[in-house]
């Protein structure tokens, strides 16, 4: 098979963790470029994978005809931009998440994507989590029966990523906790449960911890250090109820929190058993059998989630599949997050 040609467009944390890592496994890919608009992040991305060259305009590598796909590891508020570009240039698309920073982008970005024929796949990478798709089979199969409440928690002690820089900056971010970290948890809940209809949503989100910079007390602080002179103007802790065509989800999430504790967890709760899924590790399923308690942590080969997430892409970009993490199917999560922004803002109910 013909390499596909690939640009990853921002060399940030996320491309090198995890993007070019998987596309440097592919046999089937070339990198071509490393684009950044911080010159010494896309020249230390040639040096150190050996491959491709350094750009800092992303419309240099989308004006190669030859280019197929790119990756787009930007700050959220440049991947609308850049994979509408991106896919009326004619390349397939793989954009980190949250797909936008609103709705409505989102739906701009859903628009080309239907007018372009292009593929443009959001990265909720847990889509391709092996985990999670055993919880997916278990519900299809009934074991849980049905499925009525799921209770997700993403809260985290006082883990605030770069205070003062991009992540806490509205206007780039989107918004904080919720949109950084929820994205997951509510779209891999809404994965298992075959993505069910959300009805309404009543959300209320805070911006507390992180307000006073100067004495805000950490431990450690990834995306840091802290920058005093920038800006915090997002959730740093939330909580909703959704009601949806199928289970109700109780949300509780905070990158900040005043109890010393890491709780990310999802609780799928059905009449005949439970789940508890660890974030990013094991499960296990608890039930009742033959008048007796039963619980078990299946256990299983796994393959790196985001080097199933690229293989996906690759694939697709040549068999035109169309992928769970599919615009058409992100767009689902995009409008929920987008309802508990407007229930907060609102103080009220959201009816979708």
């Amino acid at each position: 098979m013909k390499k596909v040609v690939v640009g990853v467009i921002g060399c940030g944390t996320i491309a090198n963790s995890a993007h070019i890592p998987a596309y440097l496994k592919n046999e089937n890919v070339e990198i071509r470029y490393f684009c950044d608009i911080i010159p010494e992040r896309a020249a230390a991305a040639v040096e150190k994978y050996g491959c491709g060259t350094a750009v800092t305009d992303y419309r240099e590598v989308l004006e190669d005809g030859e280019v197929e796909a790119v990756s787009v590891c930007t700050p959220n508020h440049m991947h609308a931009r850049i994979s509408m570009d991106a896919m009326r240039a004619g390349k397939h698309v793989l954009c980190e998440k949250p797909a936008a920073r609103t709705y409505q982008e989102a739906l701009e970005m859903q628009k080309v994507q239907h007018e372009t024929g292009k593929i443009l796949n959001i990265g909720v990478v847990n889509r391709f989590n092996d985990q999670v798709n055993r919880i997916r089979e278990y519900i299809k199969e009934g074991r849980l029966g049905e499925v009525y409440h799921v209770y997700i928690s993403f809260r985290a002690h006082r883990a605030i990523p770069g205070l003062g820089g991009a992540f806490t900056t509205k206007a780039i971010a989107g918004g904080g906790a919720l949109i950084d970290w929820g994205v997951h948890f509510l779209d891999l809940t809404m994965y298992c449960l075959n993505d069910p209809k959300p009805l309404t949503v009543s959300a209320e989100t805070f911006c507390k911890l992180g307000k006073d910079m100067e004495h805000y007390v950490y431990r450690d602080m990834w995306a840091g250090p802290p920058v005093l002179a920038g800006t915090y103007d997002v959730d740093d802790s939330m909580t909703a109820l959704v009601r949806t065509e199928g289970p109700v989800f109780t949300v509780h999430g905070a990158w900040a929190q005043n109890i010393e504790a890491d709780e990310k967890y999802i609780d799928f709760m059905g009449d005949k058993g439970g789940i508890r899924l660890q974030y990013g590790g094991d499960f296990t399923l608890y039930t009742v059998e033959h008048g007796a308690f039963v619980k078990f942590t299946p256990e299983g080969k796994n393959t790196p989630m985001f080097e199933n997430e690229i293989n996906g892409f690759v694939r697709c970009v040549r068999t035109g599949e169309k992928l769970p993490s599919h615009i058409d199917t992100a767009i689902v999560t995009a409008r929920m997050m987008q309802a508990m922004y407007d229930s907060a803002q609102l103080h009220r109910e959201v009816v979708l």
